[in-house]
């Protein structure tokens, strides 16, 4: 198990802790909401029974008469209608109606209290009350503000919540991303510092070749500073990550020309390395070492990816509307799953016996974050191939 897989594993705990804590909330809180709901049902009953006492007895002495008046004037926050058997109603109390002075068979009044009968009818908050044999009567009520407010409650705190889960999740990848950018970027410019000495050593050396008698071959001589010169532009190049590169509005057909002839020359020879170029010059704005360090790691992989022989296919064209150059670079080697498709540009993440599992994820930094451009994996089947794309904005 890797790094990228120890940290994916402790994210999806983390999610899963998440959800079980929002799980158990919403649990307590829906049960909260039950048992006032149930209390609330009681209190009507009461109310009704208290209600239907009156309607039975005439003969109460002024304590009882005034206990259960006591218990129905009471309620002062459920939202109350009383009716007849045939629907008519009654009573009504703790509604804001829209005459509050005219009688509740005004028009306006009678019609907002239909509409709330209405809505009551088809809900299970009534109450029958038996006054007599054949004499009914039914209660119908609303649930209490302090009620209404409660249910929602569990929703809004848990989108409070899932907020908060997100924000730290967001905040703790970002943190994780900004150490790895240091450790890159101190990486880099550590390669590069380390590199620059011996370099330049060599360089001395070879010069001293050149200019001493003996038996030195020019033509050896002259590879050998070849090296030495790409050595320098490698460790030119890792100096520049981490810091704003140069940028100059350059031929992607010479950077992708040049990168696919230095490679040419350096893989073998059963594997067969061509480029497709349009008729016309696509010009980006880019720091051509960078690009063309991407490009070197893209046929690098093609050639690891692939058992010293296949075919890798590098391409550049045009978007149909003329500002996006596309690039890119197919190869017929192993091919990915989807899961790898995923996790290819995680640092870390490689499927080589050797590596550090960077390359691609630099890759991705130099096109999106330096140059404003998109790379990603656009095909890949196992045992077919891979294709691997890069978009870069055209110079204007």
């Amino acid at each position: 198990m890797n790094i990228y897989d120890i940290r994916r594993y402790g994210t999806y705990l983390f999610l899963l802790l998440s959800a079980a804590v929002i799980v158990v909330f919403l649990y307590f809180s829906g049960s909260l909401v039950k048992d006032l709901g149930v209390q609330e049902r009681a209190r009507m009953q009461i109310w009704a029974d208290a209600t239907r006492e009156i309607a039975r007895t005439t003969d109460f002495d002024n304590a009882n008469i005034d206990f259960l008046l006591g218990i129905i004037e009471g309620n002062n926050n459920i939202p109350v209608l009383l009716t007849d058997a045939n629907g008519n109603i009654l009573q009504q109390r703790n509604y804001i109606l829209p005459e509050p002075d005219a009688p509740l068979d005004s028009e306006a009044n009678s019609r907002f209290l239909a509409d709330k009968l209405s809505s009551l009818a088809h809900s299970d908050n009534n109450i029958l009350i038996v006054i007599a044999p054949g004499v009914e009567q039914h209660l119908y009520y609303e649930d209490s503000n302090l009620l209404r407010h409660l249910s929602l409650y569990p929703y809004i705190l848990l989108a409070v919540m899932v907020v908060f889960v997100l924000i730290v999740y967001f905040a703790v990848n970002s943190t994780k991303r900004a150490e790895q950018n240091k450790v890159w970027v101190g990486l880099s410019k550590e390669t590069a510092h380390q590199l620059g000495t011996p370099i330049s050593s060599l360089m001395a050396w070879v010069e001293m070749l050149r200019s001493s008698p003996g038996p030195a071959d020019p033509e050896a001589l002259d590879e050998m500073d070849k090296d030495l010169r790409r050595l320098e532009t490698i460790a030119s190049r890792f100096s520049k990550i981490g810091s704003k590169p140069q940028m100059e509005c350059a031929s992607l057909n010479t950077v992708l020309s040049n990168s696919v002839a230095y490679m040419r020359g350096r893989i073998s020879s059963r594997i067969d390395l061509s480029i497709d170029l349009p008729d016309r010059e696509l010009s980006a704005n880019v720091s051509v070492p960078l690009i063309e360090w991407v490009m070197e790691n893209l046929i690098k992989n093609a050639v690891d990816a692939m058992e010293a022989r296949g075919s890798i296919a590098v391409s550049l064209r045009a978007d149909n509307e003329g500002h996006i150059a596309v690039i890119e670079v197919t190869d017929t080697g192993k091919g990915m799953t989807r899961k790898m498709r995923k996790q290819v540009f995680n640092p870390g993440f490689t499927t080589k016996k050797r590596g550090w599992g960077l390359g691609l994820t630099l890759a991705k930094r130099i096109v999106e974050q330096y140059h404003g451009g998109q790379i990603c994996v656009s095909e890949s089947e196992p045992g077919v191939g891979t294709t691997f794309r890069i978009q870069l904005p055209l110079c204007r």
